[in-house]
């Protein structure tokens, strides 16, 4: 453990020196919190050493908290007893292009004799990610980013809680349209900008189809790099969204009865380097593994919503017919269904991947990709296989063609997809007790604080926590 310490501490101190060398004089240390929510402790740049060797205290009843900061309470978390020990992850030490002076790390969390704490989001990632290597496994993860800007009035500081009550919109051109490019591109050059200058290699960014909506995409990456990254994708927009004027939201629905904003999961398989979505004379290219595991995926979505969708709010996104995947059925290039495969160019070896669509931006991305990991796993076990992909729009089926065809509506509350979580075995063998035991008490919490609202209240409850 000393050896340990002073490794970290040594290998931090070069990094601080680096940093103050650049201009940086505080480190955001960041972790997701069962809601969703990017909670932080900052030091001073010169601490980072303390900060690597001892870890930055912080209480456990932040895995209890909601999406709207009240406090809730599990079998084994909650109350004001306790500490934890935050660790940065050095190797993600980031000076912040949007933020300049700061520099951010994702942190893992232990308790105070060094033991990882166990309802520890990033580590259960990174468990589930070691759990597939052992199987032979490597996962290539990324994720698509949607958020809506809005702008204060005129009259109006950036900053005031009002500003943004009337939801001006930066740009009026038409959903996918150049014409949004060209009002805001002075401010998505500087988003791409920032990004890249801080090693997120953007592959796409575009206009989406609400209003002020758009999208990026990066590349994909080891799964807890790829979560790691989304945090750092939404806190940049955020800060660049800030120095224009503008404020950023990832809510999952931003004006009730509008398109909400997603947060796709793409996921690709690989043995030994070799894509198993690639596989010659195999029905849709699939190995028998990458069948197995995509189908173990499928059966278990009812309750990965509760971790993907995590908020009521997250259900007025969740429409048919929208592009959301709210049908449990997957399909090739289908855009309607709630899993996804993508081909890609047929001479791009790594081309070939799958998509799920339902998750949005509500959710912990630690917690999305290692409980996407352990599914996939359990599928792989079971030799789970994948029925028929379905084509075109399960939505504009009528009951019986849906019923026939074997096509269930995934769950339409918080409520129900909650409850299939609580009764899902492998989830919980998975996550353990205690943090499982905390994602239902925050789920259950949300559900109450929401219960009887209507979606326009839900909508503007939720509009800027994420």
């Amino acid at each position: 453990m000393a050896s340990r310490a002073a490794e970290q501490r040594e290998e931090a101190r070069q990094s601080a020196a680096r940093l103050e060398a650049e201009g940086v004089r505080n480190v955001a240390l960041t972790w997701v919190d069962n809601a969703g929510v990017a909670r932080v402790k900052t030091v001073p740049a010169q601490r980072l050493p303390e900060a690597a060797a001892r870890g930055v205290g912080m209480s456990p009843v932040f895995d209890v908290f909601t999406s709207d900061d009240a406090i809730t309470e599990s079998d084994h978390l909650g109350g004001p007893d306790g500490d934890l020990r935050l660790f940065p992850a050095l190797d993600r030490l980031t000076a912040l292009a949007g933020q300049p002076g700061w520099a951010w790390a994702p942190a893992d969390r232990y308790d105070q004799l060094g033991a990882p704490h166990p309802a520890c989001q990033r580590q259960f990632a990174g468990r589930m990610t070691e759990r597939a290597a052992e199987a032979g496994l490597e996962l290539r993860m990324g994720f698509e980013t949607e958020w809506i800007v809005t702008r204060a009035p005129e009259g109006h500081h950036p900053a005031a809680a009002d500003a943004y009550e009337t939801l001006d919109y930066p740009c009026a051109g038409p959903a996918y349209g150049m014409t949004r490019v060209v009002e805001l591109s002075d401010y998505l050059r500087d988003v791409t900008e920032a990004l890249t200058v801080q090693g997120i290699e953007v592959l796409q960014l575009h206009p989406e189809y609400a209003p002020g909506q758009f999208e990026v995409t990066t590349a994909p990456g080891d799964p807890v790099r790829a979560a790691d990254d989304v945090v750092l994708v939404r806190e940049t927009v955020r800060a660049i969204s800030a120095r224009h004027g503008l404020r950023a939201s990832f809510a999952p629905s931003f004006v009730a009865g509008q398109v909400g904003n997603g947060c796709h999961l793409h996921l690709g398989l690989y043995r030994d380097g070799t894509s198993l979505h690639r596989t010659p004379e195999a029905a849709w290219g699939l190995a028998p593994d990458a069948v197995s595991f995509l189908g173990g995926v499928l059966n278990a979505l009812p309750a990965l919503l509760a971790i993907g969708c995590p908020s009521p709010a997250s259900y007025l996104r969740l429409q048919p017919s929208r592009w959301a995947g709210v049908y449990q059925c997957w399909g090739v290039e289908n855009r309607e269904a709630a899993l996804r495969l993508i081909t890609g160019a047929p001479d791009d070896p790594d081309g070939g991947h799958a998509e799920v669509k339902t998750f949005d931006a509500a959710a912990n991305p630690y917690l999305a990709v290692g409980a996407v990991i352990a599914a996939g796993l359990h599928g792989i076990e079971c030799a789970t296989q994948l029925p028929e992909p379905q084509t075109g729009d399960p939505g504009v089926l009528g009951v019986r063609e849906r019923a026939r065809r074997g096509i269930v509506r995934l769950p339409a509350t918080l409520t129900e997809a909650t409850d299939r979580l609580e009764k899902l075995a492998p989830l919980y063998e998975a996550m353990g007790g205690v943090l499982h035991g905390a994602v239902l008490a925050v789920r259950r919490a949300e559900e109450a604080h929401f219960a009887g609202s209507e979606a326009e209240d839900i909508a503007a409850a939720t509009r800027w926590r994420w």
